[in-house]
């Protein structure tokens, strides 16, 4: 805070510092013991190593910075939706997957009509994605970043339950309707906001996975 003000800024203003917690490493279900009389110290340097740049910033990020942090490096390692980062990575790479797929299937964007969204998981995702510039907002104002990562990890849920109820491609031979094109804007905005997110937690965005 002195350099700060050295510099002609004003303290716990143009410069904040925020302390977090204990963070506890979990390998195999067992805690793991460090000491650093024993040598048995995991830097971070480590932590980015076991379980990548990526994971390591999502896990570090999506706990406040008032409670204690324990990082499963096991769960971490997986690809499945127990991980959280590769839950929304896959979500945000799967909505990439649907773009593809529509536009080999003569699905385009050339109209939109929201009357159309009328399934229950569309209004879902529709109120969610609606609530991203007021969570960005409202993190930013009470430096709690992991406000941004529990609502990706929401958003992403939300969009995988309707990728499961809603096509964007016509079954078989069944021609283009405008509720196709209108589910492809609705398909590529999740994958904008999911992507943003990502972004602002320094976490990358696949578009293939």
């Amino acid at each position: 805070m002195a350099m700060c003000a050295a510099f002609g800024d004003e303290p716990h203003v143009n410069l904040q510092v925020l302390i977090g917690q204990m963070v506890n490493l979990v390998r195999d279900g067992q805690p793991l013991r460090m000491s650093k009389r024993a040598g048995t110290v995991v830097t971070l340097e480590d932590l980015v190593e076991i379980v990548g740049v990526d994971a390591a910033r999502y896990a570090l990020t999506r706990s406040s910075a008032d409670s204690n942090l324990d990082i499963d490096l096991d769960v971490l390692q997986k690809r499945t939706n127990d991980n959280p980062v590769f839950y929304v990575q896959y979500a945000h790479a799967r909505t990439h997957n649907v773009a593809r797929n529509a536009a080999a299937s003569g699905v385009d964007r050339s109209e939109f009509a929201p009357e159309l969204l009328d399934h229950e998981t569309e209004s879902a995702l529709l109120g969610v994605l609606q609530e991203f510039p007021r969570i960005v907002a409202y993190a930013a104002e009470v430096r709690e970043p992991h406000r941004v990562a529990r609502y990706l990890e929401e958003l992403a849920g939300l969009y995988h339950r309707w990728y499961d109820n809603c096509r964007v491609i016509p079954l078989g031979d069944a021609p283009v309707e405008p509720v196709h094109r209108t589910r492809l804007w609705l398909n590529d905005a999740t994958g904008q906001v999911l992507r943003n997110g990502l972004t602002l937690l320094g976490v990358g965005a696949p578009e293939r996975m």
